[in-house]
């Protein structure tokens, strides 16, 4: 599939299915508790609030996994909510991402460590510019690392929505290769425009914030699930140019594994 139809398809998939839509922006009133409690002063309503972000951060990732899973196979429908599945699938992703963090977090770690105990040898002898140097060196390469991993759990999602396999996800050297064969050309362009398109739509929807006291909740329940459910299904239609490989290959595999059987028989 070309950029232009995944742009096309990610922009309308929302819309698809209205009921599901209404449904999948009444979980984000999950996220927004929090902050309407601390407007109000309220400390009840910020413990409820509390409360309602594990259960969306239970159930949210799962959903939009399985957003993934939809472009993926190149489906329009919008996926039905299964609550134990969907808790299934958060689980997963939050362990994905732990996982696939422990590297960034490590450089960070050993950045901080070895910058605290030079840093203060350059400050009492006054080497001022030397202490910003090695600053500024330390955050570019724990940001460039992150971005790597970042970039890799992007793909290693995507592998886990169409395997529907944590260990698939989880090969950092099959995530690579599926990262190769979309190509890093494609992959670029693809990010550069979906990037584009949605940040100008979120500029633009921003403004509803400016309506007193609804703005900042139309925003939160409305506009973020929208751009969310196309941004994962994007990411779907983009690995779904080598999903179909994959169905390839595994038809000819169980074509081989049949004529073996009949040959045995």
């Amino acid at each position: 599939m070309d950029l232009s139809k995944i742009v096309s398809y990610s922009f309308r998939y929302p819309f698809r299915s209205i009921k599901r839509m209404l449904l999948i922006c009444l979980f984000f009133i999950l996220i927004a508790i929090i902050p309407i409690g601390l407007m109000i002063n309220n400390d009840y309503v910020v413990g409820i609030g509390v409360i309602a972000f594990f259960l969306f951060i239970l159930f949210v990732p799962g959903y939009f996994l399985s957003v993934v899973r939809m472009g993926s196979t190149q489906s329009a429908l919008l996926p039905s909510f299964n609550l134990v599945n969907n808790i299934y699938d958060s689980i997963r992703v939050i362990f994905l991402r732990m996982v696939y963090m422990v590297v960034p977090a490590a450089v960070f770690l050993i950045a901080f460590k070895v910058l605290s105990s030079s840093s203060r040898d350059l400050i009492f002898n006054y080497k001022i510019i030397e202490f910003f140097l090695n600053l500024n060196f330390a955050l570019l390469l724990i940001i460039l690392i992150y971005l790597v991993f970042e970039f890799l759990l992007f793909f290693a999602k995507a592998r886990l929505a169409y395997f529907n396999s944590l260990p698939e996800a989880l090969k950092i050297n099959k995530v690579i290769g599926d990262i190769r064969r979309i190509g890093i050309f494609t992959i670029i362009k693809w990010a550069i425009v979906m990037t584009i398109l949605l940040v100008v739509a979120s500029f633009v929807s921003s403004f509803v914030m400016a309506i007193p006291y609804v703005g900042f909740l139309i925003y939160v329940v409305v506009v973020i699930p929208i751009l969310e459910s196309i941004a994962n299904y994007s990411l779907g239609l983009l690995y779904s140019n080598i999903a179909k490989s994959y169905d390839d290959d595994l038809g000819n595999f169980r074509n081989i594994e049949s004529r073996k059987y009949d040959r045995i028989k």
